[in-house]
């Protein structure tokens, strides 16, 4: 196959759109790719749509290879199933509503787990039909407060979707192993280096879920892991083996003594001179308001609150933090002079680096008043001891006491087990072997089809351009006659371009009348794995420049050799592209 650049469209730009935000995110836009119609929806250009194609296809293959069943369901759905599930409040956020013209609400999917669960209830009734994986790569719809970095975080993206559906929690244990293993090869033939890392489940649900995340410096989520691979957690969902400086356990008094802290009203300016009471010997009082009703949150003065950790010690995502007539109401004060002492009839959740310590000061709940002298399991009355805090970098993993490092990532896929959360709420149920009624166990796994396409580039970009891995590479040869004005260079060229498309290359023929400059920084831009310069002086000798773009290697090449040497070379850049 060969393209002709003259009669595509490609409108590459020399300067960074001011729009763009992330390297990616300004690659795509150069290179011609994608055009932005509006905040967080884009206009897939021919170039781009290829691109994408060839990730939908791996996809595909690997999701066809693993046993999964392609279907397509509806896009606009009913409310009546999210209320159903129950998620119709807790994904309020991101859902997007229309009205037709009776002014019925609908939904546009952002996911599809109530429409499968409502498929498979009505197809499925027998553990013969088990197990079934059910999969779509198909337009979602999320209400983001703020789109950014092009295709990372839009209203309108593409997506796959898969949902498994089995007898028993241990066939899902099986299906979920499965798809594991193919998203490992899907990202794998994508060309992307990946970390699979334990993930809370969020509004998902479920009993545990796995993030694969592309580790690059402009990611919006944030990893923890051990450099020998063994441990790898969005921050989220890791754990260690606790601060480096101990919690303190110090004899205290015969009970809290109050002493006026007027002004202080952080962490900071109560260990700081006169006070000097160190972060770590600080309790720090958190309210918020879970599903309308105060809760109180405590962690180390020096310890940030995990508010997904918090999630699921209180039992529901539905919850914000409260506002300082709140706090007042609640406690009788306002931040900054909070605390749990005494405090009774309010939820009140711990971290576990609390139990136990000793010599402690947080707020009197009196404005301008601090307690110390505070002996946790004696003067707090806690609801519940939980790991609530995020960890540091540098704390000892849990098992192998090995340091953690902690470094941003893309999440570019997502694998849950969800259990019978959703088969019980929407009456997914089957018949087994001794005839008893019981809900299916599910899983489901997605794949930001669109965003695996830009950590593509973000992962192999460079200051000239895309990098293309070659097995989502647009083309994957690009061929051009250094002066279009020079027939045999013209001729040359064609001959090269017609000779690798025969033998099944996908080629773009630079065929522009251009200066040398212009042509060499789109072909860069542009990213084709392999670039084939045929010019005057090359020419003269016999030969022509082929470069690798992944490399930026160059060499001159015997014309009669050249699509010989090239196919090699292509060779070449398909076992590159399988990283580890």
């Amino acid at each position: 196959m060969i393209l002709r650049w003259s009669e595509q469209l490609i409108p590459t730009l020399r300067e960074v759109p001011a729009e763009a935000e992330i390297p990616s995110h300004q690659l795509l836009l150069r290179a011609g790719l994608i055009r932005k119609l509006g905040a967080g929806l884009y206009t897939f250009l021919p170039m781009g749509l290829r691109a994408l194609r060839k990730v939908e296809r791996i996809v595909r293959e690997e999701m066809d290879r693993a046993g999964a069943l392609e279907i397509l369901m509806p896009a606009l759905q009913p409310p009546e199933i999210w209320r159903q599930s129950g998620r119709y409040t807790a994904a309020a956020e991101v859902l997007f509503k229309v009205a037709d013209r009776a002014g019925r609400e609908w939904v546009l999917g952002p996911t599809h787990e109530e429409v499968v669960t409502a498929l498979v209830a009505g197809e499925i009734n027998s553990y013969r039909q088990l197990p079934r994986n059910f999969y779509q790569i198909q337009v979602k719809f999320r209400d983001e407060i703020r789109p950014r970095f092009g295709l990372m975080r839009a209203k309108e993206f593409i997506m796959k979707d898969a949902y498994s559906f089995d007898a028993t929690d241990e066939a899902a244990s099986e299906s979920y192993r499965k798809m594991y293993d193919a998203y490992t090869r899907i990202f794998r033939r994508c060309g992307l280096r990946t970390l699979a890392v334990e993930a809370d489940t969020g509004v998902m649900g479920g009993k545990f879920s796995h993030e694969f995340m592309v580790p690059a410096e402009t990611g919006e989520n944030e990893v923890a892991y051990t450099e020998a691979g063994d441990y790898a957690a969005n921050l989220e969902k890791a754990v260690s083996r606790g601060p480096m400086t101990p919690t303190p356990a110090v004899s205290t008094g015969p009970a809290p003594e109050s002493f006026a802290t007027p002004g202080v009203l952080t962490i900071e300016d109560l260990a700081a001179a006169p006070y000097n009471v160190a972060a770590h010997r600080q309790i720090k009082t958190l309210v918020f308001m879970v599903e309308s009703k105060p809760v109180l949150a405590l962690v180390r003065g020096d310890d940030v609150l995990n508010e997904a950790k918090f999630a699921a010690a209180c039992g529901s995502a539905l919850f914000r933090p409260a506002t300082p007539e709140e706090c007042r109401a609640a406690l009788g004060a306002l931040p900054g002079s909070l605390g749990a002492v005494s405090v009774k009839g309010l939820p009140i959740y711990a971290d576990l680096q609390l139990r136990s310590a000793r010599g402690m000061v947080t707020g009197a709940n009196e404005d301008g008043f601090h307690l110390r002298h505070v002996d946790v399991d004696r003067d707090l009355a806690v609801t519940g001891w939980h790991d609530l805090r995020t960890v540091k970098a540098g704390e000892a993993h849990v098992e192998s006491g090995a340091p953690l490092f902690i470094r941003r990532a893309i999440e570019v896929g997502h694998v849950f087990k969800l259990g019978t959360k959703y088969s019980e709420a929407m009456n997914a149920r089957f018949l087994d072997a001794d005839g008893k009624q019981k809900p299916c166990v599910m899983g489901c796994y997605g794949i930001g089809v669109t965003r695996t396409l830009q950590a593509a580039i973000e992962q192999w970009g460079d200051e000239f351009g895309i990098r293309w891995p070659v097995s989502v590479a647009p083309v994957e040869v690009e061929v051009m006659a250094i002066n279009a004005q020079h027939a045999d260079s013209v001729a040359r060229a064609n001959e090269i371009a017609e000779a690798l498309s025969a033998a099944q290359v996908e080629v773009l023929v630079d065929d522009r009348d251009e200066r040398a400059g212009v042509k060499f920084k789109d072909a860069d831009l542009v990213g084709a794995p392999i670039r084939v310069s045929v010019g005057e002086r090359s020419l003269s000798k016999g030969q022509v420049e082929v470069k690798l773009r992944r490399t930026g290697a160059t060499e001159l090449v015997e014309l009669g050799s050249a699509v010989e040497r090239i196919r090699a070379l292509l060779a070449e850049e398909w076992n590159a592209v399988t990283v580890s």
